[in-house]
């Protein structure tokens, strides 16, 4: 199928859920993108990113945790699936039973991506760009290559830090504090 083909949210929707074994999100304009799925290295940090957040807010229910296989309907109209995300509770609760059945029609208020060895630095923060502009309010480009995370608030500056130990959750995530000893 051309990445060009244009499809509706209910068949973008189906064409993923018949393909469960191949990550595909959808830019704003339509184009599919195709994504491999992580090697291992990647996909043991990348659970270990969901598994703090999930035990953070396990403890304090302020929203919703979502993994990598997770795809939101931003309101550009693209479809993406961050490595990790967090959405607030009352946003969460003000969907309906179906969208949160599907696609979810929502920007998380966090997001992370995980930079593979296969992922190109200019894609990946430009993606990150499109879920600030897109109302995330929180997001980290952690980039092990070259050892540093680029933090984007929605204050529109970011920041970048090399080798931190944690990233703080600040007052999107009040108390959380994610330790990068085996995921940097």
């Amino acid at each position: 199928m051309p990445s060009s083909t244009k499809l509706s949210d209910e068949q973008f929707y189906e064409l993923c859920r018949i393909n469960r074994n191949i990550r595909i999100e959808r830019s704003a304009d339509g184009e599919l993108i195709l994504m491999p799925p992580t090697g291992g290295e990647t996909g043991s940090r990348n659970a270990g990113i969901t598994a703090q957040l999930w035990s953070w807010n396990e403890n304090r229910g302020l929203g919703k945790v979502f993994d990598s296989s997770t795809g939101f309907k931003l309101p550009n109209g693209a479809d993406r699936a961050p490595d990790a995300a967090w959405v607030q509770i009352d946003r969460w609760n003000a969907l309906t039973p179906e969208q949160k059945e599907k696609f979810p029609p929502i920007c998380p208020d966090l997001v992370v991506e995980l930079r593979s060895k296969t992922d190109s630095l200019p894609i990946l923060q430009a993606k990150m760009q499109e879920y600030m502009d897109n109302g995330a309010r929180l997001g980290w480009l952690i980039n092990r290559q070259d050892g540093q995370v680029e933090i984007y608030s929605d204050s529109g500056k970011t920041k970048v830090l090399t080798r931190p130990m944690t990233l703080s959750g600040g007052s999107v995530l009040p108390g959380f504090e994610l330790k990068l000893r085996d995921i940097l």
